[in-house]
């Protein structure tokens, strides 16, 4: 009676698991597109934010096709490559790859008759990962025969920095700072922007504020673009 008993019971939980794991994968199957969508939704509020856009969900589609003009891959030479969208990239895992493997998103855009580079950015802070976008403004004439050298927005974000602290990196204070900073000197050469604890040098046009309390993730904030942009300082270069 106990052999049966017990036998019931595995068949009964064998089929309730299989049950639930069915309706589970079935729900995520169903849902997947709304979060593919979402994503997406995300990604291009981000780039517009870079931009200095506003947007919203009701509109980013709109303010983006106005806006972006171009997207692309480049490998760490400056040289576009084909069979992949950039807009689709785990940079995440192109980080992982040697500098001369990556697979480097680009996107262009055009506001109010002025040329612009949007870099995605992907580092780590305190707690976990932190992203976000660099618009790049282009110049017709500079000393360093550098055409995309200027910082024209960002947009940072976290996943799980600390309230008040590291989280303030999506804060506009920590990020309205970094405008008009530049990338490269006047000689060309690659001179990413340092978060400097205690205060920035007014005058620096490489230095701004880091958080107070919030060492760590504005550290991180500077390796992000230290990483992610050197990787693109040929393309740089070499694009006019």
């Amino acid at each position: 009676m106990n052999v049966k008993s017990n036998t019931y019971t595995y068949i009964y939980s064998s089929i309730v698991v299989i049950i639930v794991a069915t309706l589970l994968a079935l729900a995520a199957t169903a849902l997947k597109p709304a979060q593919d969508r979402n994503i997406e939704i995300e990604k291009k509020l981000n780039i517009l934010a870079s931009l200095r856009i506003n947007a919203n969900k009701n509109n980013v589609q709109q303010l983006y096709e106005k806006y972006i003009t171009d997207r692309y891959i480049i490998n760490s030479k400056g040289i576009k490559q084909q069979g992949a969208d950039p807009f689709y990239i785990n940079l995440r895992e192109e980080l992982k790859k040697p500098v001369d493997k990556r697979l480097l998103p680009v996107f262009e855009a055009k506001k109010n008759d002025s040329s612009f580079i949007i870099i995605p950015v992907y580092g780590k802070g305190l707690w976990g990962p932190i992203w976000g976008y660099v618009s790049l403004l282009r110049e017709k004439d500079t000393k360093s025969n550098i055409h995309y050298r200027k910082i024209y927005g960002v947009i940072f974000d976290h996943k799980g920095e600390t309230p008040g602290l590291g989280a303030e990196i999506n804060q506009e204070f920590f990020q309205l700072p970094f405008r008009g900073k530049v990338i490269f000197d006047e000689k060309g050469i690659f001179t990413p922007v340092k978060v400097v604890k205690g205060g920035a040098n007014p005058a620096s046009l490489t230095e701004v504020d880091g958080i107070s309390g919030g060492t760590i993730t504005s550290k991180g904030v500077q390796a992000m673009l230290d990483t992610c942009l050197v990787s693109y300082q040929h393309f740089f270069k070499t694009t006019k």
